[in-house]
């Protein structure tokens, strides 16, 4: 949980280019061990390039009553006021500063980096979001994923020929199989999962309204990353009033207590909602798995939007090609026509990892070859490689809700491996393994290579279970 000063942040980097730099929201980068008010605060967002910070430290906070820092001091704008909400007001003192920048200074450039706790836990929308989703999910989750897949291929986002995948069986219910009970507060979950997805990407919409407003926004370079790194499904199969649990390894409580106890309060300020993994599923539709799993995409892929009007003609245009989310730096720098420090305050900098995606802004280069050939995934064990067009992963040895499964004693070599052919399976739908063993022992042999040239190895998947025993 250190960065390193051989790897300066994009807002060190900007900063020293004459870029007003400021983050807001979530900053899940700090040691836990020094996020006080003592600091040390050179792994703060200022001591990582950042003028300005308002937000919070950590994975995730209650956006009721938040804990909230504006730069290096804890502040409580909810006291006395019954309608706050911080994803509201991130938003209002995201556009307050940038208006005060450009009070100050109209020509300084600026650079900030706006990261919601939504659609992170706690799923709390104010009551007038929720409303406007109610009812809208009676469908349930199956058909809800039908019908998300064929809008997906309606919008062209994913290949016609794509396949959906096969829904777990074995691990989930299909909706017609839950009773009235469970369908009636599952139904609720993923109401107040829309309006809280749909609340952010309107507050959102604020902050980039306010670039339009100073009249700056034709110039702006917007990427927008919609997502958990796949789904969460850290609420289980059925759902929790209180996400905590989970961190805990504890239970959560049974439907008809949820149902009785917590239905007209889920995502208000007196739960800490988050939904059943039935909703995660079809929210990573058309892909498998969820976020923890980094083996499919339905736990690794995002959806994004780059906007750049003055730069960018291809006004809805649709890019295909496989990048990874360290290639946003690069992808800035050479937006902006800055090289990647050699050093950075006297301090010789390691190269960036990344590669630049700058090439797909172009419509000419629509359909041009990913300039990004391989990338390892590895989480709590969990492994996986991308390599030209090829995908092999291990399968899961727990589900991602339960934080209480011990790991197998050797992770290396414990685990069953499976491949895919993404030119002609985009969602990971046909396991190739038995017909392609060649090809799967070359792309084994690539993540080993990855995981000991970025420092991955020793792999550890004991971290949900030290969690639960600290």
């Amino acid at each position: 949980s250190v960065i390193t000063k051989d790897k300066a942040t994009i807002g060190e980097i900007l900063k020293q280019h004459g870029y007003a730099t400021s983050w807001f929201g979530k900053n899940h980068n700090t040691p836990s061990f020094t996020t006080s008010e003592l600091g040390p605060f050179d792994q703060w967002p200022s001591g990582m390039g950042f003028e300005y910070f308002y937000g919070f430290n950590g994975g995730e906070t209650n956006q009721w009553v938040p804990d909230l820092v504006r730069d290096h001091t804890r502040v409580y704008p909810y006291l006395n006021n019954p309608y706050y909400n911080l994803t509201t007001d991130m938003a209002d003192d995201a556009i307050r500063h940038l208006k005060q920048i450009h009070a100050i200074d109209p020509s300084k450039p600026f650079f900030i980096k706006y990261a919601p706790g939504g659609t992170h836990a706690p799923h709390q929308p104010t009551p007038e979001w929720i409303e406007k989703f109610k009812g809208k999910f009676s469908m349930g989750w199956n058909k809800l994923r039908e019908q998300i897949f064929a809008n997906q291929k309606k919008l062209g986002v994913i290949p016609q020929d794509a396949v959906l995948t096969e829904w777990p069986n074995d691990i989930l219910k299909r909706w017609e199989d839950l009773s009235a009970v469970e369908r009636k507060l599952f139904e609720r979950q993923m109401e107040v999962y829309a309006a809280y997805l749909a609340f952010t990407d309107f507050e959102i919409g604020r902050v980039v309204q306010a670039v339009q407003d100073i009249g700056k926004l034709d110039n702006t370079l917007i990427i927008y990353i919609s997502g958990d790194n796949g789904g969460s499904a850290e609420g289980s199969p059925i759902g929790t009033p209180n996400e905590v649990t989970f961190f805990n390894g504890m239970p959560s409580p049974p439907v008809s207590a949820q149902l009785q106890r917590f239905y007209d309060d889920w995502g208000n300020d007196k739960t800490y909602a988050h939904m059943a993994v039935g909703w995660t599923w079809a929210m990573n539709t058309p892909f498998k798995w969820t976020k923890q799993v980094p083996s499919y995409f339905g736990g690794t892929r995002n959806g994004v939007a780059i906007s750049w009007p003055s730069k960018i003609k291809d006004k809805g245009g649709i890019r295909h090609q496989f990048h990874h989310v360290i290639d946003i730096v690069p992808t800035i720098l050479e937006a902006i026509k800055i090289q990647a420090p050699d050093s950075v305050n006297g301090i010789p900098q390691k190269p960036i990892e990344g590669v630049s995606m700058a090439y797909t802004f172009d419509k000419a280069n629509a359909d041009a070859s990913s300039k990004r050939s391989t990338q390892y995934f590895e989480m709590m064990g969990l492994q996986a490689i991308y390599r030209d067009g090829w995908f092999a992963g291990t399968k899961p040895f727990k589900a991602p809700w339960d934080a209480t499964a011990q790991p197998p004693k050797d992770i290396a070599t414990g685990l069953t491996w499976e491949l895919y052919d993404l030119h002609s399976d985009w969602t990971q739908s046909k396991d190739l393994a038995a017909q392609h063993p060649e090809k799967l022992k070359e792309l084994q042999s690539a993540f080993w290579q990855e995981a000991e040239k970025y420092q991955v190895l020793p792999l550890d998947a004991s971290a949900a279970a030290r969690l639960i025993s600290d």
